[in-house]
């Protein structure tokens, strides 16, 4: 039977893939326009990724379809925590206990405020997950109950059956990827890898039929490893290309799978030189880039701006300057280095770079940390 979204988002976050979860439901936010319970789902995976701008967002359009609610008040409350506002905390968990008695995660974060709320406390453990505990619960991970109960029962049934079964346990593990059987190039597309007629076309890369089919196994052979910006580097590069139209249609399928990295997942991140050298090569791959902000500005619209000095951490040297931009303003401290963690982009009127920013982190306060 055919699943909602809400539904399958929800499963999704409940094993902590909370970019699968923020992507699938981004990409229907016109269906579920003023939507009490997408806005909340959104609204905490972000929070869960440390995207706290777009959370805060997220749960400020719930809280004005529906103002109480105890899951909406767990994580508009551990936003204030989290920022060391913890007057602003204790109220929320106040209203939670006076509307749910028995709420235990309430319970817990004012006792955590009481005994252990200090700023330099917070910090850390903002900085190591504890803080995770006092946000809106997502219940027991399946995959984790299901990495205990399988082997508690294959012990039971012997040793043997134990091999057989974390056999078959790593082989699905390993396939999560692997279902893309319809992405394969057929005998058809392999005789038609690039465009026949070229004339009245301009293309940033001539590939040969050879290069081509190389650039699309390397996009497949990335994604299955989990190097998405490598794969998107390999898809710009066909998409690019002389490569033909099937060729392309495939190429784009596969972006389409690609998921929104977090600072712990995120991997080969090019640097600002490599991006600025050959742009169209790099668009749509996500980046960290540290140094310090500029020019920052709170829109009409709600949305945030500024100007990241890539490379000026210490003061000394700027590799470059591009503009970023995030939904809702980031907690960011304008005088201390910062990391941004954005997706390229290419801007309309100029045709320059740009970062569209999804999350932050900053050291702060006696070298401690917050995202």
């Amino acid at each position: 039977m055919a699943q909602d979204v809400l539904t399958i988002a929800w499963k999704f976050m409940r094993k902590r893939k909370f970019a699968t979860a923020i992507k699938m439901l981004e990409g229907r936010s016109e269906t579920y326009d003023d939507n009490f319970e997408y806005y909340l789902m959104l609204g905490t995976a972000c929070l869960y990724v440390g995207d706290i701008g777009s959370s805060v967002s997220y749960f400020q359009k719930a809280r004005n379809i529906k103002l109480v609610d105890t899951r909406l008040l767990l994580g508009q409350a551990a936003i204030f925590l989290r920022r060391g506002d913890t007057e602003r905390a204790l109220q929320y968990y106040m209203e939670i206990r006076g509307n749910d008695p028995a709420n235990r995660t309430a319970k817990d974060a004012i006792e955590f405020i009481r005994t252990r709320g200090d700023y330099d406390t917070i910090c850390r453990w903002v900085d190591t997950g504890r803080i995770e505990q006092f946000y809106p619960p997502l219940g027991a991970n399946p995959d984790v109950v299901a990495g205990i109960i399988i082997p508690l029962v294959a012990c039971v049934v012997g040793c043997s059956l134990v091999f057989a079964m974390l056999s078959r346990k790593n082989a699905v593990e390993s396939s999560v990827r692997g279902e893309i059987g319809q992405l394969v190039l057929s005998a058809e597309d392999k005789n038609n890898l690039h465009e026949k007629d070229m004339s009245g076309q301009s293309y940033g890369y001539i590939l040969t039929d050879k290069q081509i089919s190389e650039a699309y196994a390397n996009a497949l052979n990335y994604f299955q490893s989990k190097r998405d910006n490598a794969a998107q580097v390999e898809i710009n590069r066909i998409l690019n290309s002389n490569a033909s139209v099937a060729i392309k249609q495939k190429a784009q399928v596969l972006m389409s799978y690609l998921e929104d990295p977090t600072f712990d997942t995120l991997s080969d991140n090019p640097d600002y030189l490599t991006v600025e050298a050959e742009p169209a090569l790099y668009m749509d791959c996500w980046v960290a880039w540290g140094g310090k902000i500029s020019n920052a500005v709170l829109n009409p619209d709600g949305s945030y701006s500024c100007q990241l000095l890539v490379g000026y951490e210490t003061g000394e040297l700027v590799e470059g300057i591009v503009s970023v931009r995030f939904d809702a303003a980031p907690n960011i401290a304008p005088d201390q280095p910062v990391k941004i963690l954005g997706k390229l982009s290419l801007r309309q009127d100029d045709r320059k770079i740009f970062l569209k920013g999804r999350a932050v982190y900053q050291k702060v306060h006696d070298g401690f940390l917050i995202e």
